[in-house]
């Protein structure tokens, strides 16, 4: 993936570090709200927040048994299939990786809320990897049509300290895709879609939310 220099003339306090991922005309060619979404410059203990609802989530057997196995790693994926329950995202600067945090709190119709840490950090082949607990996280492109911003996975691997191992595709459950669509106002839903090239669709889930 080609990286793109920053704009002439950014402003000073503008995160530029998704748009570069992207080419400039696809960028420009984004609503101005995912645009300001995605360069807001988290700095100290500024915090970046989100509120909705997840409308659905859908599990096969399989991605029911894999949302199970990924609790040792911190639970990152849905753990059951429900129906309407209340959501929040908040994200901020991670120091440590120049990265960002992303915490999103779930509803579930029983017992406690889910709550699903990651870590963004701008690095790697791609420039942007996704760190989800336990060493393991997933390399990923970015790129912007019809309104939208999708993040598709384009590898998995683990990390201890300075190793770093890239997992065979039979060790992974397959393509990951995220879709941030604008929907206006203000507003947008949150797509998360993990299919395995073998047993097909394990995860799926829509969400909509709002600026906080």
């Amino acid at each position: 993936m080609t990286r793109h220099e920053p704009y002439p003339g950014d402003m000073a306090l503008t995160d530029d570090r998704f748009r570069r991922l992207v080419p400039h005309a696809a960028w420009d060619a984004l609503p101005e709200d995912v645009r300001r979404r995605f360069s807001k410059r988290l700095t100290g203990q500024a915090t970046a927040t989100y509120s909705g609802e997840i409308v659905w989530t859908r599990l096969s057997g399989a991605g029911w048994l894999l949302a199970q196995m990924c609790r040792l790693i911190g639970a990152p994926l849905p753990l059951a299939a429900s129906g309407p329950a209340p959501a929040a995202v908040a994200v901020s600067e991670d120091r440590l990786s120049s990265g960002q945090c992303w915490t999103r709190l779930y509803g579930r119709p029983r017992g406690h809320p889910q709550v699903i840490h990651s870590a963004k950090s701008f690095s790697g082949a791609t420039g942007l990897e996704e760190h989800i607990g336990g060493g393991f996280g997933m390399a990923l492109t970015v790129r912007a049509e019809g309104g939208a911003l999708i993040f598709t996975s384009e590898h998995y691997f683990w990390r201890l300290g300075r190793v770093r191992l890239r997992l065979p595709g039979w060790m992974t459950p397959g393509k990951t895709v995220v879709t941030h669509q604008h929907l206006g106002s203000g507003r947008f839903a949150f797509d998360l879609k993990v299919t395995h090239p073998r047993l097909g669709p394990l995860v799926n889930q829509h969400g909509l939310f709002r600026d906080g």
